[in-house]
């Protein structure tokens, strides 16, 4: 089941909101979310919810272990053990047939690539609980006694396929000390609307026009330059509404039940540099590598850049295993590199215009190595990025589909940009500034929702892209 499903939409989100409402006490609602949760993930793929149960069980059991054995080997024991089922788990699933197939390319063994569907949200629930046994050890969290409360941490479904990865402290008091008001349920249902119609209307038709754009292995290799550079400017900005919608969606539903998520996406294309976007763009992903990868011991020490390649080789082979991704990594680490060399102080004296456009483009090439995952399609993705297929600037055909589209292009742009906090701004200049915000709210969010509706009726599926991460 995902988000952007009428079922979802008018079926199973009204009931579950009015059950929860209808609960009279707290622990009855977590029953009933996590009985919510555990449908929802089954929806899709009933037998990975045994993997599921199995990840939560797993780490409660290591959690206690932990607190139990506090500041002994006993301890660091139960956290190894975490540790090691955790990421076995997920090297099983995600990257086993990408093991093999390049162990079979590099040896030329005759061997079958297996092939294993991977569990839906894998990533996601597995750096969720990797966090909070983390902590538990580090004394920053307390030991959840429950498993059920710690399976609702797990599995809650308004972020359980798709992130953001919430941290157990985010949302430890909330567990069994919430009250969701008036004032959060309005602000979590025009959240989830905006996230719904960042999907439904921008990312869905932003795609279209990648696929006419770069779609193929023929079209990339005769792509125009203008056909190369729009393609892959409006698939990070496809990426951008497709993943943000999702957080809002999540971060929205989970207002409505009385969590308060953390950010995931601010604004990320109005950074002036590579280290400015990644801490506005996947704000989970980051600061979870960031807090548990980037200053761990390597050879006994500290240190500074190597922890820093792994990180950013982490970061890329968590999005798929392919090696597009491990590139796409250490292609944005790179520049993180080259940055922390040149030194904050230097970075920022460089005028706005020029570090903006350094920015932009960095990222939009960067998104070109995120989509073509065949390398020998990437090869020609680099080619027409700098002249060097002999291509067109631009052909007839481009022009066509960049004058059909100019004002989804224009749109997609704009609405990236923080227009929302200037119109909050203006909301606080008067009380009568305040009405009028507030019915244009009201009114847009039947208006979005209604469109949204209409656009997914005739759309059978509707996946989200970090889906299959």
């Amino acid at each position: 089941m995902v988000f952007s499903d009428l079922f979802f939409l008018y079926v199973f989100l009204p009931i579950c909101v009015t059950c929860y409402f209808i609960c009279d006490s707290i622990a009855a609602k977590n029953y009933l979310l996590i009985l919510a949760s555990l449908a929802f993930y089954a929806w899709g793929e009933p037998i990975y919810i045994v993997l599921l149960f199995a990840s939560a069980l797993v780490n409660y059991l290591c959690a206690l272990g932990i607190d139990k054995f506090r500041d002994t080997k006993k301890a660091k024991a139960f956290l190894t053990s975490a540790l090691i089922y955790n990421f076995s788990a997920l090297l099983v699933f995600k990257y086993t047939g990408f093991f093999v197939s390049n162990i079979k390319g590099l040896f030329s063994l005759s061997v079958t690539v297996p092939s294993i569907a991977m569990p839906i949200g894998i990533s996601f629930y597995t750096f969720q609980i990797t966090s909070y046994v983390i902590d538990c050890y580090w004394g920053k969290v307390g030991v959840q006694k429950s498993f059920s409360k710690l399976l609702l941490y797990v599995s809650l479904f308004p972020q359980l396929v798709a992130g953001p990865i919430v941290r157990y402290s985010t949302i430890e008091h909330e567990i069994d000390n919430r009250k969701p008001d008036l004032k959060d349920i309005n602000a979590g249902v025009t959240r989830f609307i905006v996230g719904l119609s960042k999907k439904a209307i921008m990312a869905n038709s932003l795609y279209a026009l990648v696929q006419r754009l770069i779609g193929s292995d023929v079209v990339i290799k005769n792509a125009s330059f203008a056909a190369t550079a729009v393609g892959v400017i409006c698939f990070a900005l496809y990426v951008y509404y497709d993943f943000s919608g999702y957080s809002d969606m999540a971060i929205g539903m989970g207002l409505i039940f009385g969590f308060h998520f953390d950010e995931n996406f601010v604004y990320p294309f109005i950074s002036r540099n590579i280290t400015e976007f990644w801490q506005r763009w996947h704000i989970s992903l980051g600061t979870f590598f960031r807090d548990y990868l980037l200053y761990i011991p390597i050879f006994g020490k500290r240190r500074k850049y190597a922890g820093l390649l792994l990180v950013w080789f982490c970061t890329g082979f968590w999005h798929g295993a392919s090696w597009n991704f491990i590139i796409w990594g250490l292609y944005f680490g790179l520049f993180v590199f080259i940055e922390q060399l040149i030194g904050k102080k230097r970075m920022k004296k460089i005028p706005a215009l020029f570090s903006h456009l350094y920015a932009l483009a960095v990222i939009a090439a960067g998104f070109g190595i995120f989509y073509f995952e065949n390398l020998k399609d990437l090869g020609n993705f680099v080619k027409n990025w700098f002249f060097l297929n002999g291509n067109a600037f631009i052909t007839p055909s481009v022009s066509t589909a960049l004058n059909e589209n100019m004002f989804l292009i224009a749109a997609a742009i704009l609405f990236s940009l923080p227009l929302t906090q200037y119109l909050k701004k203006f909301a606080k200049t008067s009380r009568q500034a305040a009405v009028i915000s507030g019915s244009a709210v009201v009114i847009s969010n039947l208006l979005l929702l209604a469109v949204s509706s209409m656009m997914l009726v005739n759309s059978t599926n509707n996946p989200f892209l970090y889906f299959r991460f």
